[in-house]
């Protein structure tokens, strides 16, 4: 019996990373790669029957005017990131995706990211509530013309500003108003795709620090439309070791005196995050685990800059000052360098599986036992890595199958 048809909708559909998860995702389907790098293709999870890459259709929103192909052509010539005998059987398939993109929101983006908004369609100004139906009409449509079971929002956008969360209302009835009145609804972006994700009954995954789901407002809405929501932040490079490193100190009743983390990369992601503001909302991911694991707080500090000249390779290099045995201090410094979007791709991939069964089991609210793809995974205070992968262990084994989640 054929298997039904998922939709992957994402949010920046023509970033760094959203195009590697694209490329990837038909290079699979097309059989020119195997699927190193995904949780999902694990022999451990292989019972699961998760969605199989032809079932997935891909469609997006995206503020920018600019073609997939091109985009996948530059993480191949520029940033040396995708092999470009692998992009080029590919290219057909990018164009036909490209179709079904449609032109994103502005509403609460931030001056940094607004500023590159130059698709047509992207209205320079529209109400949260103008925003909201908007998205959901071409989400409709998408589920409509390509006869979808269901469909999966997942935002893989440039990281805003912090927004004023504490403004936002904890119920929906008294959130949904706001939606109206411009000057008073506190809503970024990244919330607004959520509600309208979760109105029509989508899935919505949230990729970045940006508040999307977060509000508990937000999260009743996904509970009365019988919805499932997950974030935020994936976690994929220096904060995943940190997430690993973290409880060996704790474990071995190391003293960690400090921690240093400096990230450098020159891709998009790393332009936005130039600005002060989005970088204040990527720090904030990042800077708690350590404290969270050990149960106290160590000096810390993260940076993160931007330079240019490194494409999509991100390089981290972390300098960990520790107390021993008899008092003795002692060094642990790491380098992690990795292709910024390659690290992601496979993630979001993951959580669209993973999310369709969860949809599939009738799941609804938060999905606690995706913690391990975020640096801040809503509603998880477990930051151990290996504490969390045991979560999605357990939950695919129907054995801690949690209750619907605020």
């Amino acid at each position: 019996m054929a298997r039904p048809r998922i939709g992957i909708w994402l949010v920046g559909a023509k970033g760094g990373v959203a195009t590697t998860t694209i490329v990837g995702l038909v290079a699979l389907r097309k059989g020119l790669r195997t699927p190193i790098g995904l949780v999902s293709a694990l022999p451990r999870f292989a019972g699961l029957a998760p969605t199989d890459w032809p079932d997935f259709v891909v469609g997006g929103h995206e503020i920018r005017a600019v073609r997939l192909a091109d985009e996948a052509a530059k993480l191949s010539r520029i940033s040396r990131a995708l092999d470009p005998d692998l992009v080029a059987p590919c290219r057909d398939d990018l164009d036909d995706i490209d179709r079904l993109v449609r032109p994103g929101t502005i509403v609460g983006v931030g001056p940094t990211i607004g500023q590159m908004a130059d698709a047509a369609g992207v209205p320079p100004r529209e109400s949260p509530a103008e925003a909201v139906e908007r998205l959901s009409a071409d989400l409709a449509a998408f589920a409509r013309s390509a006869e979808l079971a269901h469909v999966i929002v997942i935002n893989v956008a440039s990281t805003e500003p912090p927004a004023d969360a504490p403004a936002v209302p904890d119920r929906w009835a008294k959130l949904e108003p706001l939606l109206a009145e411009p000057g008073r609804c506190p809503l970024p972006a990244s919330s607004l795709y959520a509600i309208a994700a979760l109105r029509s009954g989508c899935s919505y995954v949230n990729f970045t620090p940006s508040l999307g789901s977060a509000p508990a407002a937000i999260g009743e809405l996904a509970r009365l439309q019988g919805s499932r929501h997950m974030g935020c932040d994936g976690k994929t490079g220096e904060t995943l070791m940190k997430s690993v490193l973290a409880p060996m100190f704790a474990q071995r009743n190391l003293a960690v005196l400090s921690w240093v983390g400096h990230n450098i990369f020159g891709n998009l992601d790393g332009k936005v995050l130039a600005d002060p503001a989005n970088k204040k909302s990527k720090l904030a991911t990042k800077d708690h685990l350590v404290r969270d694991i050990l149960g106290y707080a160590p000096q810390t500090l993260v940076s993160i800059e931007y330079i240019e000249s490194l494409g999509d390779w991100k390089t981290a290099w972390d300098h960990v000052h520790f107390q021993g045995f008899l008092g003795t201090p002692m060094t642990l410094q790491f380098i992690w360098q990795g292709c910024d979007s390659l690290l992601a791709a496979p993630l979001v991939l993951d959580l669209a599986r993973f999310t369709e069964l969860a949809w599939r089991r009738g799941h609804v609210g938060r999905m606690p036992f995706l913690a391990s793809f975020f640096k801040s995974p809503q509603g998880v205070a477990q930051q151990d890595f290996t504490r969390q992968f045991q979560m999605l262990e357990a939950w695919a084994d129907g054995s801690a199958d949690p209750p619907p989640q605020t």
